[in-house]
């Protein structure tokens, strides 16, 4: 959020609250001075500080829970004047939908803050169609209990980032208001301001050319809907995208005539939507196993020794794995820092590509 002069807000009795409600109450704040210019989502994001996020901000004002002089504002972008009376109401936290589930987690670190876990293959962040069971959240609202917030009106995990169904490695995930205010502004900004690394690995197909390079390009929805696709930079859904990427090792390069491969290091400037392994098939070199980017590239495993050409063959997710995740404690701005060895089911098969 932009820097601007933090006058203290002015709280006004609760004459504008809705009679009828009963567990939500509405805070009325008037802007000030520094207020005038600025987008209502970011003011009140600022000025109502760890308890609301400005995404829920956002989701509030689309609810009609906003107003200003008594009438509704359905626009996040509307901008303020100063003197302005504006009145929000909060509803009070409500049970998750999801129930919880006994999932095993593998727990890396926990606190009364977050928590932090090693994801494996196959588990669904959210739930969702498909997948309305058996997902992440499920097995943080059983182990974490009570003891997750109401993170703006929602008593649910406070899940700031994502990784794919078939993506596993390290992920963080708030449990109180503060801890996911703090901790999704600083993914938003993917760490161009603030202590926050991420790096991923990735088994990919082929040799670079360069072992070291960024990829820069404009990322939209493919014709599926469901997959991204490179898209041209003036689309109504495009959305600037930048991995940077180093070669970590080469197999097979001195036997042309097998299929090469090359364990790939992948770190995020943008966070879109299948980013790196969208990225790593735009530049020739899909992801293995990449099921939705990587088909184009599969018969080349026809190509490799026994076991090897099983292993590719039967593997059953994209080789992609985030192993390091770095940043700062929402309270006690410590660095923290995690890593998740390779799995063994990509382990298997970036061995048998050194054997090559």
């Amino acid at each position: 959020m932009s820097a601007h002069n933090e006058e203290t807000p002015i709280l006004i009795e609760d004459e504008l609250a809705d009679e009828e409600s009963t567990a939500s109450e509405a805070t009325v704040l008037e802007t000030g001075a520094d207020a005038a210019g600025q987008r209502l989502d970011q003011w009140l994001a600022a000025k109502l500080g760890p308890e609301l996020s400005r995404s829920r901000v956002q989701a509030l004002i689309k609810q009609g829970a906003v107003t200003i002089a008594g009438k509704a504002v359905l626009e996040a972008k509307r901008k303020l004047a100063a003197g302005e009376r504006v009145s929000v109401v909060v509803p009070a936290p409500e049970p998750a939908e999801p129930q919880g589930e006994n999932i095993p987690l593998d727990i890396l670190y926990e606190d009364d803050e977050l928590i932090v876990i090693n994801k494996p293959a196959g588990l669904v962040v959210h739930p969702g169609a498909g997948n309305w069971t058996g997902t992440l959240v499920n097995a943080l609202i059983h182990h974490c209990g009570d003891s997750l917030s109401g993170i703006g009106g929602v008593r649910r995990p406070g899940i700031v980032h994502r990784l794919d169904k078939e993506t596993s490695g390290v992920m963080v995930v708030a449990k109180t208001d503060r801890a996911h205010k703090t901790l999704s502004e600083a993914f938003a900004d993917h760490g161009r301001t603030g202590d926050l690394e991420r790096a991923y690995l990735a088994l990919v197909w082929g040799i670079p050319t360069r072992p070291t390079g960024t990829i820069e390009t404009s990322l939209g929805r493919a014709a599926d809907r469901v997959r991204r696709a490179v898209v041209p930079e003036g689309r109504d859904d495009a959305r600037h995208a930048i991995t940077h990427f180093t070669v970590v090792e080469r197999f097979g390069e001195a036997q042309r005539e097998f299929a090469t491969a090359s364990l790939v290091e992948c770190r995020l400037e943008t966070g879109r939507t299948h980013q790196i392994r969208v990225h790593m098939a735009h530049i020739g070199h899909p992801v293995i196993g990449d099921p939705d980017y990587g088909l184009a590239f599969r018969t080349k495993a026809n190509r490799l020794a026994e076991p090897l050409k099983s292993r590719v063959n039967a593997f059953p997710r994209q080789a992609l794995h985030a192993w390091l995740l770095e940043f700062r404690h929402p309270t006690t701005h410590l660095t923290m820092r995690f890593e998740a060895p390779i799995p063994r089911d990509m382990e298997e098969i970036v061995g048998g590509f050194r054997k090559l």
